[in-house]
């Protein structure tokens, strides 16, 4: 990874954005039992606003739905979500276990401005009107006016008593990735991308770890102090007589033997 590596204390918390759908609580949850010393800020925002928000800088990084931009953006492919279609619970639809693309065939389908998919051909006839969010179809829904085709998160996300839904083969499907500009790799991010990752709190792995473990091999350095002299064993010459005197103690300075009375 490339980008700045700023030490943990410059940022008073780590910022990440998600868009609707996305479901970050095991992640945070994680994060507050490892880095209970760094808050974790969550920011909600929309499909469409949150490059703009990552781009700015408001956000350390998002959990954003697939494709990004690639020559800004780094991507880490998070999961894959079943794609749905929307329907009232009296709708005919609601007694199979599964829909194809090839039934919405005579169904009005609304495809809102912040549709989530990028279809080639969007199945379906289309509705009097384009809505302008997520929300605004599920109300038109829920009007018997029309269905919706959407992941599942969001079609739990919106969830109404009304409204069911049933998985829709053959229709492109919407990846959530973990995602930030390249060039602002910090301490904060690697760490979170250690936790979607499954690094072990003891993992070496990330910037913030190597710098913390030379930390504290330079404090281990500087509180370190040399062991006290040992005392010789009982019985052991330490290179002088017993009363301070030279080797050999028997004699006296000058050689000569004490003369016996």
């Amino acid at each position: 990874m490339t980008g700045s590596a700023a030490s943990p204390s410059s940022s008073p918390s780590f910022r990440l954005a998600y868009v609707p759908g996305a479901t970050p609580a095991k992640w945070v949850r994680i994060w507050r039992e490892r880095f209970p010393e760094t808050p974790l800020d969550l920011m909600a925002v929309s499909a469409a606003e949150v490059p703009g928000v990552l781009r700015g800088g408001a956000a350390d990084a998002g959990l954003v739905r697939l494709p990004v931009d690639r020559t800004y953006f780094s991507a880490i492919p998070l999961y894959t979500e079943t794609t749905v279609v929307v329907i009232p619970k009296d709708h005919l639809f609601a007694a199979a276990d599964e829909v194809s693309v090839a039934d919405l065939a005579d169904e009005v389908v609304f495809h809102p401005l912040d549709d989530v998919f990028e279809w080639e051909r969007p199945p379906g006839k289309p509705g009097f009107e384009r809505p302008a969010t997520t929300a605004d179809a599920i109300e038109l829904v829920a009007a018997n006016v029309g269905l919706l085709v959407v992941p599942q998160s969001l079609a739990r996300l919106h969830h109404r008593k009304d409204l069911t839904y049933r998985p829709l083969t053959d229709a492109p499907q919407s990846s959530v990735a973990l995602s930030w500009p390249e060039e602002a790799t910090t301490d904060l991010v690697d760490d979170f991308i250690g936790i979607v990752r499954g690094r072990s709190v003891n993992s070496t792995r990330g910037l913030r770890a190597a710098a913390e473990q030379e930390q504290k091999q330079q404090k281990q350095k500087k509180t370190k102090r040399p062991e006290p002299g040992r005392k010789p064993a009982p019985g052991k010459s330490t290179g002088k007589g017993a009363k301070g005197g030279s080797k050999g103690g028997a004699k006296r300075s000058g050689g000569k033997p004490r003369r016996r009375p």
